[in-house]
């Protein structure tokens, strides 16, 4: 299962889709799937609508959380389309309702999608308001025993504060979800850890900004740190 946020398709700015970062996800996504492995990801909405960035418009909580699903939607079809456009094959299932665009999110279907070698972008969040694409993305990596969790980040793993903004930040090889927790580690959310410990899923947080990185990733190499 791979995690990615919306911001990673975005433009310099932070926001929409930008057609070359698109493009080069989906590469990256298909060397993937060509090593053999079957791939399920979850895609962040934060480019298109974020809660907490967009209070001022006044929008009540439970309606932009609905809102910021419907972004993970149109993010997950923009990738659907990036991958079969280079011949991938790949299927977006929601867990809201939205059948012109997407399937409804059903965990056999979801599962005979994989063993056919689709890659699955798991879009709509939990389908509820309240739970982050992170507690997500924990959800359907445990719910489709998946080996492992792959969060994929702008830096080389978890650090005890900012290293974009803390000199001397530390960065950790290996972490306990317990210590994740205690420590209050924002690289995700309580809930995604807590699922995770319970479900004896790792995690694997990487820098996915180099080539070939989230295929390292994969395959248990490359810089990073792992909360198991």
């Amino acid at each position: 299962m791979l995690k990615l946020s919306g911001e990673v398709l975005a433009d310099r700015k932070g926001d929409g889709i930008n057609a070359d970062s698109l493009v080069w996800i989906a590469k990256e996504l298909a060397k993937v799937r060509k090593a053999g492995f079957e791939i399920a990801v979850v895609v962040g909405g934060g480019n298109i609508w974020r809660y907490r960035d967009t209070k001022a418009a006044g929008i009540e909580r439970t309606t932009s959380d609905y809102m910021g699903m419907l972004a993970t939607v149109m993010n997950g079809v923009a990738l659907q389309s990036g991958l079969e456009k280079i011949g991938v094959p790949c299927r977006v299932m929601s867990a809201i309702g939205i059948p012109q665009l997407a399937e409804r999110y059903i965990r056999q279907k979801a599962v005979r999608h994989l063993a056919k070698g689709r890659v699955l972008v798991c879009a709509g969040g939990t389908g509820n308001p309240y739970f982050t694409t992170d507690t997500a993305a924990a959800l359907r990596a445990v719910e489709l025993d998946c080996d492992t969790l792959l969060k994929a980040t702008k830096v080389d793993g978890v650090y005890d504060a900012d290293p974009e903004k803390v000199k001397g930040a530390r960065r950790y090889d290996k972490l306990s979800y317990d210590e994740a927790i205690r420590k209050n580690l924002q690289v995700m959310d309580q809930a995604a850890f807590a699922l995770c410990r319970e479900g004896k899923m790792a995690i694997r947080v990487f820098d996915m900004r180099k080539p070939n990185a989230i295929l390292q990733a994969a395959m248990g190499k490359g810089r990073g740190t792992v909360v198991s």
